[in-house]
């Protein structure tokens, strides 16, 4: 096992519960997660979540050491980060890094699932060497590989990485540079087949990678057709064992979608997602009727602007394809955020908050989705 070096004191308890300004819900607890600045990085950002079977909430990150920019950018070092909660998020352990590869080198985009059956948690994410990102890596080569670890005893310790690089690449297509899995919206669906979101350049494409024993071996599926201009993608199963894609546009005022039939291998033509600014939204299955919830819903978290600013959660009734109700969570500057359901069935957002100057944590308690018209 890979154990993961702690960046603060073992002894230290880590950041108390900060509320938020009265321009947060009212209802709503928030605790600040990553803080820019903290711990040798110069930000943090790419918020990824988790619960575990003992309900551990587990939050990932990126940790940006010199400056807040992106994989390969000139002079930035990058480091996967974890923080863990035994307490439905109010307290965060120290600080731990899964993973540092080298000066200038990136680890990044976490996605990542529990495995029903085997009790294990999965991190799907990419290492790109210095200088080198969705543009400049080149084809056929490791300058941007895509790794996986996993953790049998809730996220204390991790496995070394498994490279599937040239599972989730063709890496004999002369155009294939890099393989980027999510962020966040990694899901084990209801036949146990483990599957991430991924995207693709050049040209740009989207497509889910998918493990049928338990993470030993993973394939990719065919891109959704039509789907060049989206990308940072996440997944969510439906009521009746698709799966439903929403993925982030290039350019225009809405996301896109696309639901399979078989469980990601093919896609149809993909169709008109949520009106939001581009960015990495979160979506997760909050309620099912087969599982004894008086109705199916789905639940979407993002900024809704203008630009990345107000972050809301939506609800939908018809398993993606609208979403009628908006639920307030934030009327501040908000960015990329992550789901993931607690044991008590509340739901967990981890987001970026306050122009990036932080990642929070805020609990959805399943009484803040009832209105007068939908108790």
């Amino acid at each position: 096992m890979f154990f993961f070096r702690k960046v603060l004191p073992a002894l230290f308890i880590s950041l108390l519960p900060t509320c938020l300004p009265c321009s947060a819900h009212s209802d709503l607890q928030t605790t600040d997660v990553y803080v820019s600045g903290q711990d040798g990085y110069h930000c943090y950002r790419i918020p990824g979540i988790e619960c575990t079977p003992d309900g551990t909430l587990l939050a990932f990150a990126e940790a940006r050491k010199n400056h807040c920019g992106d994989p390969g950018t000139e002079g930035n070092d990058i480091d996967l980060v974890l923080k863990r909660s035994t307490d439905q998020g109010k307290t965060w352990s120290p600080m731990a890094v899964i993973e540092d590869p080298g000066a200038n080198w990136s680890a990044a985009n976490p996605a990542t699932c529990v495995d029903r059956t085997t009790g294990k948690i999965w991190v799907l994410y990419i290492r790109t060497k210095p200088g080198r990102d969705t543009h400049s890596s080149r084809p056929g080569t490791d300058d941007a590989q895509v790794l996986a670890r996993s953790s049998d005893d809730q996220g204390l310790t991790w496995s070394q990485p498994l490279d599937l690089t040239a599972d989730t690449r063709d890496m004999k297509d002369p155009q294939w540079t890099i393989t980027v899995v999510g962020p966040g919206g990694m899901i084990q669906d209801s036949k146990g087949r483990l599957a991430a979101a991924a995207w693709k350049t050049s040209p740009w494409g989207n497509f889910a990678v998918f493990s049928d024993d338990h993470g030993n071996t993973w394939k990719r599926g065919q891109v959704v057709p039509g789907s060049q201009g989206g990308d940072e993608n996440q997944l969510v199963e439906l009521a009746n064992g698709q799966l439903l894609m929403d993925f982030r546009q290039s350019k225009g005022p809405h996301r896109w979608m696309s639901q399979s039939l078989d469980g990601g291998q093919t896609w149809p033509e993909r169709r008109e997602g949520l009106p939001v600014t581009p960015v990495c939204c979160a979506i997760e299955r909050l309620t099912l009727k087969s599982k004894g919830s008086d109705k199916d819903r789905i639940l979407w978290t993002g900024p809704r602007g203008p630009d990345r600013h107000t972050l809301v959660a939506r609800i939908s009734y018809d398993e993606g394809m609208t979403f009628p109700d908006e639920f307030l969570i934030a009327d501040e500057p908000a960015a990329y955020s992550d789901l993931t359901l607690l044991k008590d069935g509340s739901a967990g957002v981890l987001w970026e908050r306050g122009d990036y100057k932080y990642i929070s944590f805020t609990r959805l308690p399943l009484e803040f989705f009832e209105t007068p018209e939908n108790k």
